[in-house]
């Protein structure tokens, strides 16, 4: 699956949809019978659900049962009053996503200054007044819709924002973010990052291949760039385009030999499709070559990951100076050496 699919797919519809499908729940927290059913009755001619809960304590028990688009409560109850659960509610999840709105008999500033001290988002008074409180909770139940879709647009954009377009792997930017995040996780954890540094053979020559041009090296590179992505699927591994013709895949938790396993499944599956590359001097298929390096972070190395990228980058370099199509480990080893770990 693309990257782009992917993303799109941790989103439900209806939370990227311009209208909920379905009628907003309010949790209406009130200790007399008789408010509550009138509250209901009204409520629910406005298309709206409604729970129930007769005081403070239930209230915060349903909350967290039923996470509700909207909170109802009366001030005044019995075993915990609407402040105080105005209060606790706003240390539960997505408590900045559900408004409160409070109801009170006490109609003097120093109440509304309490009510709003303890997170309540606005308050109507009693007798309440049924033209305001429709047009009250409304309101607030529409912001809070509008607020919840701008936020999931906004991590829909960031994540587009750390995709390349043309591969749809992680784009330049998302990997030095995750990099760096990831080599401090390591030197936290005192475990080994490796990294693979990959280069497609003789591409400019692909490009300048009669009848090829960059609209099919625009396809070679999303080719490739699915192999790779599937060969560093495991959790916590990022492939990544890194610029050009250039890609790396970032392996936490991972020592030299688990990067030359993923090497290894790598230029299997890119041999395995048989994508012509008829001005190649080193093979009629397109090939990579490839270096990798695996290094624990510790107080000797900086806390920026740019040791790590030298080593893998001079293993690629290594890789292309001794033939290309292949991968080079480092440290380098003698081509000469019975250890010799080029390929």
């Amino acid at each position: 699956m693309h990257r782009l699919s992917a993303i799109l797919s941790n989103y439900p519809n209806e939370a990227l949809s311009a209208r909920p499908h379905r009628s907003p729940l309010i949790l209406l927290i009130d200790d007399d019978p008789i408010t509550r059913m009138q509250i209901r009755r009204f409520l629910e001619l406005e298309n709206y659900q409604i729970a129930e809960a007769t005081n403070g304590k239930e209230g915060i028990d349903a909350y967290q049962r039923l996470h509700p688009d909207m909170v109802l409560v009366d001030g005044v109850m019995p075993i915990m009053d609407g402040f105080e659960c105005c209060t606790q509610l706003q240390t539960m999840p997505n408590a900045d996503h559900t408004p409160v709105l409070m109801i009170t008999g006490l109609d003097d500033q120093s109440s509304v200054d309490r009510a709003f001290a303890a997170g309540a988002t606005d308050y109507v008074t009693k007798p309440i007044h049924w033209a305001v409180l429709r047009q009250r909770v409304r309101r607030l139940i529409q912001q809070s819709q509008l607020l919840q879709q701008l936020e999931l647009a906004n991590q829909v954009f960031q994540e587009l924002a750390n995709v390349d377009g043309l591969t749809q792997l992680a784009n330049r930017r998302q990997f030095d973010h995750h990099l760096e995040q990831e080599w401090r996780r390591m030197f936290r954890e005192q475990s080994s990052l490796a990294l693979i540094l990959c280069d497609i053979d003789s591409f400019k020559l692909y490009n300048d291949a009669q009848g090829y041009g960059h609209q099919k090296g625009d396809d070679c590179l999303r080719q490739i760039a699915n192999v790779i992505g599937g060969a560093a699927n495991r959790s916590g591994n990022l492939a990544a385009r890194y610029g050009g013709e250039e890609f790396a895949i970032i392996l936490p938790n991972t020592l030299i030999d688990g990067g030359i396993k993923v090497a290894e499944k790598l230029r299997s599956r890119l041999h395995a499709l048989h994508l012509p590359h008829p001005n190649s001097a080193i093979s009629p298929w397109v090939t990579l070559s490839i270096g990798i390096a695996s290094m624990q972070p510790h107080q000797g190395l900086p806390l920026s990951p740019d040791a790590l990228i030298s080593a893998a980058d001079q293993a690629l370099y290594q890789a292309k100076a001794t033939g290309r199509d292949r991968y080079c480990t480092y440290p380098l080893v003698s081509a000469t050496s019975n250890t010799d770990v080029t390929r």
